[in-house]
């Protein structure tokens, strides 16, 4: 029944697409970040996103969505890197073994540049940022009251079989959705829904800490920290209440067992895990050196056969950073296009900020260049500990950044009206033709 109901959810959207190709966007996007896919049985083996790619790249195209391509700094930092992927596959010391994390990475960058060239209004900006926020808000209000269900005794994670069904990889995705949340607060005119999200975000929060993750924690710690660092002195003393406020509560919620767990922060170079990811960036690093234009290939680092050719003591295992991640798999240039993606966007999203505080009809970007950049910064901090380089939601914001710029901000229902009298001019100059034919 599971599949039945996915199956022709599907169906139904694919078909609205041909009529409105954003649609079909939209439903890709919910289907790579969300994976529903992998709850169901049978379609789980069913090429089901590269059947909606396809489908919406040839409406995409019909309705000639692709006339004008724009190359700016991000759009073409996203196809240099996608270019160094397919490189680095080729120079793959084990390319059967890469290829599955190459394909699934390029995929990721053809939906993440497809983004950065069709969402050309705030209709359509606002919707795709709806559908993250969404998605992830499920993830962050389930894991809240899992948290307080078990008074943090559990561990919170994702679904299997996805980037997120690792606690860690949980967490830090949800501290970098955390700014969303407030953006989305701060536009919506309804004040129920704005309190709604303000609960969703306060979910958010506690299923960050019942994830146990102390790289999670550190995110949530950068994520505070940005955001004290910007405000203003009254906005300060609020947030101390309302924090003095909020931790009676959750030091109740949470057991004695998850403070030690995060106590041992301070004493990481004791602890056995940490210790574990060191000896895999002392690998990535020395395959960097060895091969360090084009890296080994994705995840091939994890392999005993090429990770004793560098080090015959250290174990091989995931390298938890996205930076080692990239560094060992796509050698030093890879890396060099990643940080550069990542700072572009970074920067771009405090032009934004300032460059339309005081425009006309562009505060909305100014805000979102604010919340964007505090995104970004999270993700980078608790990113140095796990392998989340693969994960959109991320790379959804830098899209959405590099579009600030070129959104129209003429009101829809004005664009409506234009567009119907070019049609109209369009129609007496060819009646007239024909009457002077006549």
């Amino acid at each position: 029944m599971r599949d039945v109901l996915l199956l022709a959810f599907i169906a139904g959207s694919l078909l609205i697409t041909l009529r409105y190709p954003f649609i079909g966007l939209l439903l890709w996007a919910w289907f790579t970040l969300a994976t529903p896919q992998q709850a169901a049985y049978a379609a789980k083996d069913i090429p089901l996103n590269l059947l909606i790619a396809a489908v919406v790249f040839a409406v995409f195209f019909f309705h000639q969505e692709f006339k004008k391509l724009r190359f700016d700094a991000i759009s073409t930092l996203l196809i240099g890197f996608t270019l160094w992927l397919m490189i680095s596959q080729l120079q793959s010391l084990e390319p059967d073994r890469s290829m599955e994390f190459t394909d699934r990475f390029i995929k990721i960058m053809v939906f993440i540049y497809l983004i950065s060239q069709v969402v050309t209004t705030r209709l359509r900006f606002h919707a795709l940022l709806w559908a993250f926020a969404l998605i992830m808000g499920f993830y962050g209000a389930k894991g809240g009251l899992y948290t307080i269900i078990k008074l943090g005794s559990g561990t919170y994670a994702g679904q299997v079989d996805t980037i997120l069904y690792d606690n860690n990889h949980m967490g830090i995705a949800l501290a970098t959705s955390l700014p969303m949340f407030l953006y989305l607060a701060g536009v919506v005119k309804n004040p129920l829904l704005r309190w709604g999200i303000y609960g969703i975000f306060g979910l958010s929060v506690l299923a960050i800490l019942g994830t146990q993750s102390r790289g999670a924690l550190v995110a949530l710690v950068s994520f505070g920290a940005y955001i004290w660092l910007r405000s203003t002195w009254k906005t300060k003393v609020v947030s101390i209440f309302a924090v003095a406020i909020m931790a009676v509560p959750v030091a109740q919620i949470l057991p004695e067992k998850w403070f030690d767990r995060m106590e041992t922060i301070k004493t990481a170079d004791e602890d056995e895990s940490f210790m574990g990811r060191v000896d895999a960036w002392k690998i990535s690093g020395k395959l960097a050196l060895k091969y360090p234009v084009t890296g080994v290939g994705l995840r091939n680092s994890y392999h005993k056969d090429i990770s004793r050719q560098v080090d015959m003591h250290r174990k091989p295992r995931a390298s938890h950073s996205i930076y080692f991640e990239i560094l060992g798999g796509m050698g030093f240039v890879g890396l060099a296009f990643y940080l550069a993606l990542i700072g572009t966007g970074w920067f771009k999203a405090i032009a934004a900020e300032r460059i339309f505080r005081t425009a006309e009809h562009g505060r909305w970007r100014a805000r979102f260049g604010y919340y964007a950049q505090i995104s970004l910064f999270v993700f980078c901090a608790g990113g140095a500990s796990v392998s989340l380089e693969m994960w959109e939601g991320y790379l959804l914001i830098i899209a959405l950044i590099s579009v600030l710029p070129f959104i129209d901000h003429t009101p829809e229902h004005q664009r409506r009206g234009q567009a119907l009298e070019k049609i109209r001019r369009r129609i007496r100059s060819k009646q007239e033709r024909i009457n002077a034919s006549d």
